[in-house]
Protein backbone atom coordinates (compact mmCIF):
# COMPACT_ATOMS: atom_id res chain seq x y z
CA UNK A 1 0.00 0.00 0.00
CA UNK A 2 0.95 4.05 -0.62
CA UNK A 3 2.14 4.28 2.87
CA UNK A 4 0.17 7.23 3.91
CA UNK A 5 -2.68 8.80 1.22
CA UNK A 6 -1.29 12.30 0.90
CA UNK A 7 -4.77 13.99 1.50
CA UNK A 8 -4.86 12.15 5.17
CA UNK A 9 -3.93 14.51 8.22
CA UNK A 10 -1.18 12.77 9.88
CA UNK A 11 -2.59 13.42 13.13
CA UNK A 12 -5.26 10.65 13.01
CA UNK A 13 -3.11 8.14 10.76
CA UNK A 14 -3.82 4.65 12.49
CA UNK A 15 -0.96 2.79 11.79
CA UNK A 16 0.44 -1.02 11.35
CA UNK A 17 3.21 -2.66 10.61
CA UNK A 18 2.95 -5.62 8.34
CA UNK A 19 5.86 -7.67 9.69
CA UNK A 20 5.41 -7.77 13.57
CA UNK A 21 1.90 -6.70 13.81
CA UNK A 22 2.11 -3.66 15.58
CA UNK A 23 -0.12 -0.67 15.87
CA UNK A 24 -0.21 2.31 16.92
CA UNK A 25 -1.30 6.26 15.92
CA UNK A 26 0.12 8.82 13.69
CA UNK A 27 2.87 8.33 10.73
CA UNK A 28 6.37 6.65 11.38
CA UNK A 29 9.06 5.86 8.55
CA UNK A 30 9.65 2.55 9.97
CA UNK A 31 7.77 0.25 12.91
CA UNK A 32 8.71 1.86 16.34
CA UNK A 33 9.22 -2.12 17.45
CA UNK A 34 10.79 -4.06 14.23
CA UNK A 35 12.00 -0.62 12.35
CA UNK A 36 10.61 -2.74 9.54
CA UNK A 37 9.47 -0.15 6.62
CA UNK A 38 6.17 -2.62 5.45
CA UNK A 39 4.01 -0.03 7.56
CA UNK A 40 0.55 0.46 6.52
CA UNK A 41 -1.84 4.22 7.76
CA UNK A 42 -5.04 4.96 6.84
CA UNK A 43 -7.47 7.01 9.04
CA UNK A 44 -9.90 4.20 9.07
CA UNK A 45 -7.41 1.05 9.30
CA UNK A 46 -8.71 -0.03 12.10
CA UNK A 47 -12.61 0.28 11.32
CA UNK A 48 -12.80 -1.18 8.17
CA UNK A 49 -13.85 -4.64 8.14
CA UNK A 50 -14.99 -5.93 4.31
CA UNK A 51 -11.55 -8.08 2.64
CA UNK A 52 -10.79 -9.40 -0.66
CA UNK A 53 -8.07 -11.77 -0.76
CA UNK A 54 -6.15 -12.78 -3.92
CA UNK A 55 -3.23 -15.25 -4.05
CA UNK A 56 -0.83 -13.84 -6.69
CA UNK A 57 -0.17 -15.61 -9.47
CA UNK A 58 -1.39 -18.27 -8.03
CA UNK A 59 -0.69 -21.34 -10.36
CA UNK A 60 2.58 -19.78 -11.71
CA UNK A 61 3.88 -19.65 -8.00
CA UNK A 62 2.95 -23.02 -6.59
CA UNK A 63 5.19 -23.91 -9.78
CA UNK A 64 7.91 -21.62 -8.35
CA UNK A 65 7.47 -22.86 -4.70
CA UNK A 66 7.78 -26.52 -6.14
CA UNK A 67 10.44 -25.93 -8.17
CA UNK A 68 13.17 -23.08 -6.61
CA UNK A 69 15.21 -23.46 -10.19
CA UNK A 70 11.99 -21.20 -11.64
CA UNK A 71 12.04 -18.38 -9.29
CA UNK A 72 14.14 -16.26 -11.59
CA UNK A 73 12.54 -17.37 -14.47
CA UNK A 74 8.99 -15.96 -16.71
CA UNK A 75 6.98 -18.96 -16.04
CA UNK A 76 3.48 -19.18 -18.10
CA UNK A 77 0.85 -21.85 -17.20
CA UNK A 78 -1.44 -22.84 -19.60
CA UNK A 79 -1.96 -25.01 -22.92
CA UNK A 80 0.08 -26.08 -25.89
CA UNK A 81 1.28 -23.96 -28.37
CA UNK A 82 -2.69 -22.98 -29.55
CA UNK A 83 -3.98 -23.35 -25.74
CA UNK A 84 -4.57 -19.97 -24.01
CA UNK A 85 -2.26 -18.41 -20.82
CA UNK A 86 -4.18 -19.64 -17.70
CA UNK A 87 -1.93 -17.64 -15.32
CA UNK A 88 1.54 -16.01 -15.58
CA UNK A 89 4.25 -14.92 -13.10
CA UNK A 90 4.79 -11.32 -12.89
CA UNK A 91 8.20 -11.31 -14.74
CA UNK A 92 6.08 -13.01 -17.56
CA UNK A 93 3.65 -10.17 -17.27
CA UNK A 94 6.35 -7.32 -17.57
CA UNK A 95 6.91 -8.68 -21.21
CA UNK A 96 2.78 -8.19 -21.93
CA UNK A 97 1.92 -11.89 -21.16
CA UNK A 98 -1.62 -11.98 -19.69
CA UNK A 99 -4.31 -14.45 -18.45
CA UNK A 100 -6.41 -16.01 -21.47
CA UNK A 101 -3.91 -14.82 -23.83
CA UNK A 102 -3.21 -17.14 -26.83
CA UNK A 103 -0.37 -18.87 -26.16
CA UNK A 104 1.63 -17.86 -29.69
CA UNK A 105 1.18 -14.26 -28.77
CA UNK A 106 2.59 -14.86 -25.44
CA UNK A 107 5.25 -16.42 -26.79
CA UNK A 108 6.02 -14.07 -29.03
CA UNK A 109 5.73 -11.55 -26.13
CA UNK A 110 8.26 -13.43 -23.67
CA UNK A 111 9.79 -16.39 -26.48
CA UNK A 112 12.18 -17.19 -23.09
CA UNK A 113 9.41 -18.50 -20.73
CA UNK A 114 8.89 -21.69 -19.01
CA UNK A 115 5.47 -22.99 -20.17
CA UNK A 116 3.99 -25.44 -17.74
CA UNK A 117 0.63 -27.66 -18.84
CA UNK A 118 -0.38 -26.79 -14.65
CA UNK A 119 -1.12 -29.41 -11.88
CA UNK A 120 -4.95 -28.60 -11.13
CA UNK A 121 -6.17 -31.02 -8.47
CA UNK A 122 -2.69 -29.27 -6.74
CA UNK A 123 -4.22 -26.19 -7.20
CA UNK A 124 -7.55 -27.21 -6.25
CA UNK A 125 -5.82 -28.28 -2.64
CA UNK A 126 -4.09 -25.55 -2.16
CA UNK A 127 -6.89 -23.29 -2.32
CA UNK A 128 -9.04 -25.32 -0.09
CA UNK A 129 -5.79 -24.81 2.94
CA UNK A 130 -5.55 -21.33 1.94
CA UNK A 131 -9.84 -21.41 2.17
CA UNK A 132 -9.40 -22.42 5.72
CA UNK A 133 -7.11 -20.34 6.92
CA UNK A 134 -9.86 -17.84 6.06
CA UNK A 135 -12.71 -19.43 7.59
CA UNK A 136 -10.70 -19.23 11.12
CA UNK A 137 -11.11 -15.64 11.13
CA UNK A 138 -14.55 -15.42 10.00
CA UNK A 139 -17.10 -18.37 8.72
CA UNK A 140 -18.49 -15.37 6.13
CA UNK A 141 -16.49 -16.41 3.57
CA UNK A 142 -17.27 -15.78 -0.03
CA UNK A 143 -14.97 -17.41 -2.10
CA UNK A 144 -15.02 -16.08 -5.91
CA UNK A 145 -12.65 -18.52 -7.49
CA UNK A 146 -9.74 -21.30 -6.50
CA UNK A 147 -7.14 -18.26 -5.07
CA UNK A 148 -10.03 -15.73 -4.36
CA UNK A 149 -12.40 -14.38 -1.79
CA UNK A 150 -14.22 -12.18 0.26
CA UNK A 151 -14.39 -11.67 3.52
CA UNK A 152 -16.74 -10.03 6.30
CA UNK A 153 -14.46 -9.21 9.24
CA UNK A 154 -17.55 -7.43 11.23
CA UNK A 155 -18.05 -8.50 14.91
CA UNK A 156 -14.23 -10.88 14.89
CA UNK A 157 -12.10 -8.17 17.29
CA UNK A 158 -13.15 -9.61 20.47
CA UNK A 159 -12.29 -13.07 19.29
CA UNK A 160 -9.22 -12.34 17.45
CA UNK A 161 -8.06 -9.89 20.24
CA UNK A 162 -7.22 -7.35 17.53
CA UNK A 163 -9.12 -5.25 14.64
CA UNK A 164 -9.78 -7.02 11.38
CA UNK A 165 -6.72 -4.86 9.41
CA UNK A 166 -4.28 -6.80 11.93
CA UNK A 167 -5.88 -10.13 11.80
CA UNK A 168 -5.64 -10.22 8.10
CA UNK A 169 -1.95 -9.19 8.40
CA UNK A 170 -1.74 -12.07 10.11
CA UNK A 171 -3.36 -14.09 8.00
CA UNK A 172 -1.08 -12.93 4.93
CA UNK A 173 2.18 -13.79 7.26
CA UNK A 174 0.60 -16.90 7.87
CA UNK A 175 -0.55 -18.19 4.17
CA UNK A 176 3.21 -17.21 3.38
CA UNK A 177 4.90 -19.10 6.14
CA UNK A 178 2.84 -22.38 6.00
CA UNK A 179 1.57 -22.46 1.87
CA UNK A 180 4.81 -20.68 0.51
CA UNK A 181 3.41 -18.52 -1.48
CA UNK A 182 1.65 -14.04 -1.31
CA UNK A 183 -1.32 -13.15 -1.42
CA UNK A 184 -2.52 -9.55 -1.71
CA UNK A 185 -5.50 -8.02 0.60
CA UNK A 186 -7.58 -5.62 -0.22
CA UNK A 187 -9.25 -3.76 3.27
CA UNK A 188 -12.63 -1.55 2.71
CA UNK A 189 -15.95 -0.33 3.19
CA UNK A 190 -17.71 -2.85 0.62
CA UNK A 191 -16.82 -5.54 -2.05
CA UNK A 192 -16.26 -3.63 -4.78
CA UNK A 193 -14.11 -0.92 -2.91
CA UNK A 194 -12.05 -3.92 -1.52
CA UNK A 195 -11.62 -5.83 -4.61
CA UNK A 196 -10.68 -2.56 -6.18
CA UNK A 197 -8.22 -2.01 -2.88
CA UNK A 198 -6.68 -6.09 -3.50
CA UNK A 199 -5.45 -4.33 -6.72
CA UNK A 200 -4.01 -1.55 -6.03
CA UNK A 201 -0.38 -2.89 -4.64
CA UNK A 202 0.20 -6.43 -6.04
CA UNK A 203 2.04 -8.59 -5.75
CA UNK A 204 2.19 -9.48 -1.48
CA UNK A 205 0.13 -6.18 -0.98
CA UNK A 206 -2.13 -4.73 1.60
CA UNK A 207 -4.35 -1.26 1.02
CA UNK A 208 -6.97 0.36 2.40
CA UNK A 209 -10.11 2.28 1.04
CA UNK A 210 -12.49 3.60 2.58
CA UNK A 211 -15.72 4.91 1.13
CA UNK A 212 -15.35 8.78 2.44
CA UNK A 213 -11.70 8.83 -0.17
CA UNK A 214 -13.08 6.43 -2.90
CA UNK A 215 -15.18 9.23 -5.31
CA UNK A 216 -11.76 10.71 -5.87
CA UNK A 217 -9.76 7.70 -5.81
CA UNK A 218 -11.96 6.43 -8.47
CA UNK A 219 -11.91 9.45 -10.74
CA UNK A 220 -9.21 8.98 -12.89
CA UNK A 221 -9.53 5.54 -13.01
CA UNK A 222 -11.26 4.27 -16.38
CA UNK A 223 -14.44 2.79 -16.22
CA UNK A 224 -12.99 -0.94 -16.47
CA UNK A 225 -12.24 -0.63 -12.87
CA UNK A 226 -15.75 -1.18 -12.24
CA UNK A 227 -16.51 -5.30 -11.90
CA UNK A 228 -19.11 -5.96 -14.53
CA UNK A 229 -17.92 -3.65 -17.28
CA UNK A 230 -16.52 -5.81 -19.77
CA UNK A 231 -15.04 -5.20 -22.87
CA UNK A 232 -18.28 -4.30 -25.34
CA UNK A 233 -19.68 -2.19 -22.70
CA UNK A 234 -16.69 0.39 -22.31
CA UNK A 235 -16.50 0.41 -26.04
CA UNK A 236 -20.40 1.42 -25.88
CA UNK A 237 -19.74 4.04 -22.95
CA UNK A 238 -16.72 5.25 -24.61
CA UNK A 239 -18.74 6.14 -27.65
CA UNK A 240 -20.80 8.17 -25.37
CA UNK A 241 -18.02 10.15 -24.20
CA UNK A 242 -17.79 7.94 -20.83
CA UNK A 243 -14.04 7.03 -20.54
CA UNK A 244 -12.83 7.52 -17.17
CA UNK A 245 -15.32 7.29 -13.65
CA UNK A 246 -15.39 11.08 -13.10
CA UNK A 247 -17.01 11.09 -16.48
CA UNK A 248 -19.92 8.86 -15.02
CA UNK A 249 -19.57 10.78 -11.51
CA UNK A 250 -20.21 14.33 -13.48
CA UNK A 251 -23.18 13.22 -15.28
CA UNK A 252 -26.47 13.58 -13.18
CA UNK A 253 -27.87 10.10 -12.15
CA UNK A 254 -31.40 10.90 -14.14
CA UNK A 255 -29.76 11.09 -17.02
CA UNK A 256 -27.49 8.15 -16.58
CA UNK A 257 -30.63 6.03 -15.82
CA UNK A 258 -32.50 7.60 -18.83
CA UNK A 259 -29.91 6.34 -21.38
CA UNK A 260 -29.07 2.90 -19.45
CA UNK A 261 -31.74 1.97 -17.52
CA UNK A 262 -31.02 0.06 -14.05
CA UNK A 263 -27.29 -0.06 -15.22
CA UNK A 264 -27.24 3.77 -14.94
CA UNK A 265 -27.92 4.02 -11.34
CA UNK A 266 -25.75 1.03 -10.60
CA UNK A 267 -22.53 2.90 -12.50
CA UNK A 268 -23.43 5.82 -10.52
CA UNK A 269 -23.47 4.36 -7.26
CA UNK A 270 -20.38 2.21 -8.19
CA UNK A 271 -18.74 5.71 -9.30
CA UNK A 272 -19.00 7.12 -6.09
CA UNK A 273 -17.78 3.84 -4.02
CA UNK A 274 -21.31 2.50 -3.07
CA UNK A 275 -22.16 -1.26 -3.21
CA UNK A 276 -24.87 -3.03 -1.10
CA UNK A 277 -24.25 -6.71 -1.92
CA UNK A 278 -22.97 -8.59 0.89
CA UNK A 279 -20.50 -10.94 2.06
CA UNK A 280 -22.23 -14.62 1.05
CA UNK A 281 -20.90 -17.72 1.77
CA UNK A 282 -23.79 -19.12 -0.09
CA UNK A 283 -22.21 -17.71 -3.47
CA UNK A 284 -19.23 -20.07 -3.62
CA UNK A 285 -19.51 -21.15 -7.10
CA UNK A 286 -21.83 -19.91 -9.79
CA UNK A 287 -20.07 -23.02 -11.85
CA UNK A 288 -17.98 -26.02 -12.92
CA UNK A 289 -16.54 -26.68 -16.17
CA UNK A 290 -13.77 -27.93 -18.28
CA UNK A 291 -12.23 -27.31 -21.64
CA UNK A 292 -9.59 -27.95 -24.12
CA UNK A 293 -7.48 -26.47 -26.74
CA UNK A 294 -6.89 -28.42 -29.32
CA UNK A 295 -3.57 -28.76 -31.00
CA UNK A 296 -5.10 -28.92 -34.26
CA UNK A 297 -8.67 -27.74 -35.71
CA UNK A 298 -11.15 -30.27 -35.49
CA UNK A 299 -14.65 -31.61 -37.17
CA UNK A 300 -14.43 -35.39 -36.90
CA UNK A 301 -17.75 -35.89 -34.96
CA UNK A 302 -16.65 -39.01 -33.38
CA UNK A 303 -13.43 -37.32 -31.91
CA UNK A 304 -15.09 -34.32 -30.60
CA UNK A 305 -17.71 -37.13 -28.93
CA UNK A 306 -14.32 -38.88 -27.46
CA UNK A 307 -13.36 -35.02 -26.48
CA UNK A 308 -16.58 -34.25 -24.51
CA UNK A 309 -16.74 -37.62 -22.96
CA UNK A 310 -13.17 -36.53 -21.36
CA UNK A 311 -14.27 -32.48 -20.55
CA UNK A 312 -17.54 -34.86 -18.83
CA UNK A 313 -15.70 -36.77 -16.70
CA UNK A 314 -13.16 -34.22 -15.61
CA UNK A 315 -16.07 -31.58 -14.84
CA UNK A 316 -17.37 -34.19 -12.74
CA UNK A 317 -14.57 -35.02 -11.15
CA UNK A 318 -14.49 -31.68 -9.84
CA UNK A 319 -18.27 -31.02 -8.70
CA UNK A 320 -17.45 -34.22 -6.79
CA UNK A 321 -14.20 -32.94 -5.38
CA UNK A 322 -15.65 -29.85 -4.41
CA UNK A 323 -19.46 -31.42 -3.13
CA UNK A 324 -21.89 -29.61 -5.87
CA UNK A 325 -23.69 -30.61 -8.47
CA UNK A 326 -25.78 -28.59 -11.23
CA UNK A 327 -29.30 -27.99 -12.61
CA UNK A 328 -27.62 -26.57 -15.98
CA UNK A 329 -25.52 -27.92 -18.36
CA UNK A 330 -23.64 -25.94 -20.73
CA UNK A 331 -20.97 -26.87 -23.85
CA UNK A 332 -18.76 -24.49 -25.27
CA UNK A 333 -16.98 -24.79 -28.95
CA UNK A 334 -14.31 -22.48 -30.53
CA UNK A 335 -14.30 -22.46 -34.46
CA UNK A 336 -11.05 -21.86 -36.05
CA UNK A 337 -11.99 -18.58 -36.37
CA UNK A 338 -12.22 -17.73 -32.90
CA UNK A 339 -16.00 -17.65 -32.84
CA UNK A 340 -17.41 -18.55 -29.61
CA UNK A 341 -20.44 -20.94 -29.40
CA UNK A 342 -22.06 -21.43 -26.28
CA UNK A 343 -25.38 -24.04 -25.77
CA UNK A 344 -27.38 -24.79 -22.28
CA UNK A 345 -29.77 -27.13 -21.29
CA UNK A 346 -31.54 -27.34 -18.05
CA UNK A 347 -31.86 -31.06 -16.35
CA UNK A 348 -34.97 -32.35 -14.37
CA UNK A 349 -32.66 -33.17 -11.53
CA UNK A 350 -29.17 -31.39 -10.66
CA UNK A 351 -26.08 -33.88 -11.13
CA UNK A 352 -22.21 -33.98 -10.60
CA UNK A 353 -21.79 -37.49 -13.14
CA UNK A 354 -19.89 -37.62 -16.09
CA UNK A 355 -22.31 -39.89 -17.36
CA UNK A 356 -25.53 -37.49 -17.38
CA UNK A 357 -23.37 -34.52 -18.17
CA UNK A 358 -22.16 -36.29 -21.38
CA UNK A 359 -25.70 -37.58 -22.54
CA UNK A 360 -27.22 -34.12 -21.89
CA UNK A 361 -24.25 -31.81 -23.73
CA UNK A 362 -23.95 -34.99 -26.74
CA UNK A 363 -26.95 -33.87 -28.30
CA UNK A 364 -25.99 -29.68 -28.40
CA UNK A 365 -22.68 -31.22 -29.93
CA UNK A 366 -24.39 -33.14 -32.62
CA UNK A 367 -26.25 -30.39 -33.56
CA UNK A 368 -23.38 -28.18 -34.44
CA UNK A 369 -21.11 -30.80 -36.02
CA UNK A 370 -22.05 -29.96 -39.57
CA UNK A 371 -18.21 -30.11 -40.70
CA UNK A 372 -17.31 -27.10 -39.05
CA UNK A 373 -13.58 -27.03 -37.68
CA UNK A 374 -13.61 -26.17 -33.92
CA UNK A 375 -10.34 -25.29 -32.01
CA UNK A 376 -11.58 -25.66 -28.09
CA UNK A 377 -14.55 -27.80 -26.52
CA UNK A 378 -15.85 -27.70 -22.98
CA UNK A 379 -18.76 -28.42 -20.92
CA UNK A 380 -19.78 -27.30 -17.44
CA UNK A 381 -22.70 -27.29 -14.87
CA UNK A 382 -23.92 -24.45 -13.47
CA UNK A 383 -26.86 -23.32 -10.84
CA UNK A 384 -25.14 -25.35 -8.03
CA UNK A 385 -26.17 -26.87 -5.23
CA UNK A 386 -25.01 -29.01 -2.29
CA UNK A 387 -24.47 -32.54 -3.81
CA UNK A 388 -27.09 -35.49 -2.33
CA UNK A 389 -27.75 -38.77 -2.74
CA UNK A 390 -28.16 -40.66 -6.52
CA UNK A 391 -32.08 -40.45 -7.34
CA UNK A 392 -33.91 -42.57 -9.80
CA UNK A 393 -34.85 -39.91 -12.33
CA UNK A 394 -38.29 -41.34 -13.84
CA UNK A 395 -37.78 -40.45 -17.08
CA UNK A 396 -34.90 -42.65 -17.70
CA UNK A 397 -34.76 -46.20 -15.19
CA UNK A 398 -31.56 -47.13 -15.81
CA UNK A 399 -29.93 -43.83 -14.02
CA UNK A 400 -29.61 -45.08 -10.64
CA UNK A 401 -27.76 -48.07 -11.69
CA UNK A 402 -25.36 -45.82 -13.86
CA UNK A 403 -24.87 -43.79 -11.24
CA UNK A 404 -23.74 -46.82 -9.05
CA UNK A 405 -21.47 -48.23 -11.88
CA UNK A 406 -19.97 -44.60 -11.70
CA UNK A 407 -19.62 -43.92 -8.04
CA UNK A 408 -17.97 -47.56 -8.07
CA UNK A 409 -15.53 -46.40 -10.68
CA UNK A 410 -14.61 -43.35 -8.75
CA UNK A 411 -13.80 -45.02 -5.62
CA UNK A 412 -11.55 -47.69 -7.82
CA UNK A 413 -9.87 -44.64 -9.27
CA UNK A 414 -9.05 -43.42 -5.92
CA UNK A 415 -7.63 -46.26 -4.49
CA UNK A 416 -5.51 -47.72 -7.85
CA UNK A 417 -5.40 -45.05 -10.18
CA UNK A 418 -6.96 -43.31 -13.07
CA UNK A 419 -6.60 -46.36 -15.20
CA UNK A 420 -8.25 -48.60 -13.01
CA UNK A 421 -11.94 -48.88 -14.34
CA UNK A 422 -12.87 -47.60 -17.93
CA UNK A 423 -15.88 -47.27 -19.89
CA UNK A 424 -15.74 -48.73 -23.26
CA UNK A 425 -15.30 -45.53 -24.90
CA UNK A 426 -12.45 -44.31 -22.44
CA UNK A 427 -10.48 -47.87 -23.14
CA UNK A 428 -10.87 -47.13 -26.75
CA UNK A 429 -9.86 -43.94 -26.38
CA UNK A 430 -6.85 -44.81 -24.48
CA UNK A 431 -5.88 -47.59 -27.05
CA UNK A 432 -6.13 -45.19 -29.77
CA UNK A 433 -3.91 -42.57 -27.88
CA UNK A 434 -1.09 -45.94 -27.06
CA UNK A 435 -1.17 -46.34 -31.25
CA UNK A 436 0.38 -42.98 -31.68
Amino acid sequence: MLPVNSAHSTEFLASACRDCLSRWVGAARACPKCRSVRIVSHPKLFELTVAHIDCDAFYASIEKRDNPELAAQPVIVGGGKRGVVSTCCYIARTYGVRSAMPMFKALKLCPNAVVIKGRMDLYVQEGHRIREMMQTLTPLVEPVSIDEAYLDLSGTDALHGAPPAISLMHLQKEVEREIGITISAGLASNKFLAKTASEADKPRGFFALSIDEAPAYLAGKSVRIIGGVGAQFEKKLNGDGIRTVADIQRIDVKTLVRRYGETGLWLHNCAFGRHERKVDPAGERKSVSSETTFNDDISDARLLEDILWRQSERTADRAKHSGVEGRVVTLKLKTHDFKTLTRRVSLTEPTQLAQVIFRAAKPMLTRETTGLRFRLLGVGISELVDAKADALDLADPQSLKRAKAERASDKARQRFGDGAVMTGRGARIQNEREKK
